[in-house]
């Protein structure tokens, strides 16, 4: 799996490690971290492209993140895409949350969903906040969620 930061550089080691690296830099500067991570996608002609990113926020001091892309051929309603979304998130937070315990650092998993019937990603609202509750992660949906509704978002379009 190959991640980059914002600027576009491939990230060589590990994400975990790059993780790891960046918590130990962002603390010892002072700074108190939470990680969002979220997934967004976006149709285009015959492939879904997908991002996800890892956002590390320094409380009052902005923040930076990891990004992941793929495209794939694979026609879906979009109940099924904001689900493969969540999936992505899912899988992602369950790889660093170790890391994240180790060092005290707060994650929440954000989902591109809207909270309002009026929008057709809602159709996924309880499934999603299902699925990352279950996993014993902390769950936002729009607006608050944005990790994916405007980081992972950004990437894609």
């Amino acid at each position: 799996m190959i991640w980059k930061k914002f600027s576009g550089e491939v990230i060589h080691s590990p994400i975990l490690e790059e993780v790891e690296k960046a918590i130990i830099r962002e603390t010892e500067k002072g700074y108190h971290l939470k990680v969002c991570i979220g997934t967004d996608s976006q149709v285009k002609g015959a492939l879904t492209d997908f991002a996800t990113v890892i956002v590390l926020l320094r409380e009052h001091h902005g923040g930076f993140m990891y990004i992941h892309q793929e495209k794939t051929p694979q026609r879906m309603s979009i109940k099924e895409r904001m689900l493969i979304e969540v999936q992505k998130s899912i899988e992602t937070a369950y790889s660093i949350c170790d890391l994240l315990d180790l060092y005290d650092v707060d994650l929440e998993v954000h989902a591109d969903i809207n909270t309002n019937p009026m929008f057709k990603s809602n159709k996924a609202l309880n499934e999603a906040m299902g699925y990352i509750l279950s996993m014993g992660f902390i769950f936002k949906a729009k607006p608050e969620a944005f990790a994916s509704s405007t980081c992972a978002d950004k990437m894609v379009h």
